[in-house]
């Protein structure tokens, strides 16, 4: 039986100092977050007892991996919302609370866009000179790097991983029709520029394997960490690389509501007589990024072929058939449900008459109708360099900066809704529990993790406060206690009891 779809977003930024020549982008990343950082309550620091980035769904465990050393001069906190801002592999990066349905976990992505915002201003009023940081949410540099934007659910361990990577992939490699961000350009190598002038994803150059442990190089399209950040008896977490990060809180939320979806009836055997496989997964990737008419064919393993488009459409046939079957409750109700099957179905049939119908909901389509109206209006060719500072400007995640703010796209949530997100955590889930204790007893709190919080009194030992399960430390289950606690040592001596 599938379980409640916990889930949320960890976005790394990309970062510049554009008035500081040969800035290093590690220490440039660690100034942003500690300015921010000490403008607010203080640090919190990141407990990594339990991390082991080497563990592998597949039953085995890279050698030598142990938890991160932490580097002093590196930031890793934790915020009053219960997400975590730190650097990671030389870029700020925002992980999202656990929310308790993908439409949350939209809006505390979108709260992360607004810590960034706030920090970059924090750091610029903290550099001498006029100096400033500026980071963007795109995935490339156009210099070979890439940054991801990772997306994680809560699955039932007891579904073997192997039937996960079969029945996933066909999705994953075909998904991005919608949630592509879009890029001028492509970074594969051995490729003419006129070859792709312009691609639905960002990061599809960048996958090299079908299933893997990296997340840095060889990259594969189902990444086999396994880190629960819970109890592995009961839970597995399924660590999604290849999304790109999106501007469109509509491309995040078709992004999110879908994967839950699909990821539901894997749990529920589903899938299991479904013919969905299809060959060469990562060159199909490629493929289905390059081709912006959405109608090159895909090698099924049972012969034939089949578009992008057309496998999209036997996902939604098969997810409406589960949602009358099953009920829709894991991923957020029925109601969300209907909402997310509605939108996947709608979306599907625009992509089908006129992809640039959707150009005020999808970031791939309002990117490229942007370019072509530069060219068109300059007269230029797609080599360019112009259009590359376009797709850029696009991901300024600045209002007053950003291509991306003039173009009327439809969002999901408001700017005051997603401010109230910036501290406040969301109630369904135990990130409930961390934001609040953060909030009212933050001198007490020594560290915090996803599964546990560390509590200093003044006198040892330190006490840790698991919590194992996603679903507990909710605002149903602890607001009455620690309103009631006006001290951290109450608290802890409540829970004792």
């Amino acid at each position: 039986m599938s379980i409640p779809k916990v889930c949320g977003i960890e976005t790394e930024y990309g970062i510049t100092m554009p008035k500081t020549a040969d800035a290093n982008p590690i220490t440039a990343s660690s100034m942003l977050i500690n300015a921010f950082v000490n403008e607010i309550s203080g640090k919190v620091g990141w407990d990594f007892e339990d991390e082991a980035p080497g563990h592998d769904a597949r039953g085995f465990n890279l050698e030598g991996s142990l938890p991160p050393e932490v580097e002093t001069h590196l930031v890793n906190t934790v915020l009053t919302n219960g997400a975590r801002f730190y650097v990671d592999h030389a870029h700020p990066e925002y992980s999202s609370p656990e929310c308790l349905n993908p439409k949350e976990a939209v809006l505390y992505d979108k709260a992360g866009e607004l810590v960034l915002r706030k920090a970059m201003s924090a750091a610029k009023r903290a550099l001498p000179n006029e100096q400033e940081i500026v980071v963007y949410k795109n995935n490339s540099d156009r210099k070979g790097n890439s940054y991801g934007c990772h997306e994680n659910y809560i699955m039932d361990r007891q579904v073997p991983f192997n039937k996960i990577a079969k029945q996933v992939t066909p999705f994953f490699v075909t998904r991005q029709i919608f949630c592509g961000s879009g890029k001028v350009g492509s970074e594969f190598q051995n490729i003419a520029k006129w070859e792709v002038p312009f691609q639905i994803s960002q990061r599809a150059d960048f996958f090299e394997e079908v299933v893997g442990l990296e997340t840095t190089l060889k990259r594969p399209i189902v990444n086999t960490r396994d880190e629960p950040h819970a109890d592995a008896t009961r839970y597995r977490r399924l660590h999604v690389i290849l999304g790109d990060a999106n501007m469109s809180q509509f491309s995040s939320y078709l992004k999110l509501g879908t994967t839950a979806l699909v990821l539901s009836m894997i749990e529920d055997s589903f899938l299991d007589e479904a013919d969905l496989a299809i060959e060469d997964p990562v060159g199909s990737l490629r493929k289905v990024s390059w081709d912006l008419s959405l109608s090159t064919q895909l090698s099924r393993v049972s012969g034939g072929s089949i578009s992008a488009l057309d496998l999209q459409w036997e996902f939604l046939r098969l997810a409406q058939k589960y949602a009358i079957q099953r009920g829709t409750e894991v991923i957020g109700g029925d109601e969300f449900g209907e909402e997310i099957l509605l939108n996947w179905e709608e979306t599907l049939q625009a992509l089908e008459a006129d992809p640039m119908s959707l150009a005020d909901r999808l970031d791939w389509v309002a990117k490229y109708q942007l370019v072509l109206g530069y060219m068109d209006r300059h007269g230029l060719e797609w080599d360019d360099p112009k259009l590359a500072a376009i797709d850029l400007q696009y991901h300024d995640i600045r209002p007053e900066k950003s291509l991306f703010y003039r173009l009327g796209i439809r969002s999901i949530w408001s700017d005051s809704e997603a401010e109230l997100a910036t501290h406040s955590p969301p109630r369904g889930t135990r990130a409930y529990f961390r934001g609040k204790c953060l909030e009212k007893y933050p001198r007490n709190v020594a560290a915090a993790n996803w599964d546990s919080i560390i509590f200093d009194l003044g006198r040892d030992p330190l006490r840790r406060v698991p919590m194992m399960d996603p679903l507990r430390g909710t605002a149903k289950h602890v607001d009455e206690l620690i309103d009631r606690c006006d001290t951290a040592q109450e608290l802890l001596d409540a829970l004792g009891t």
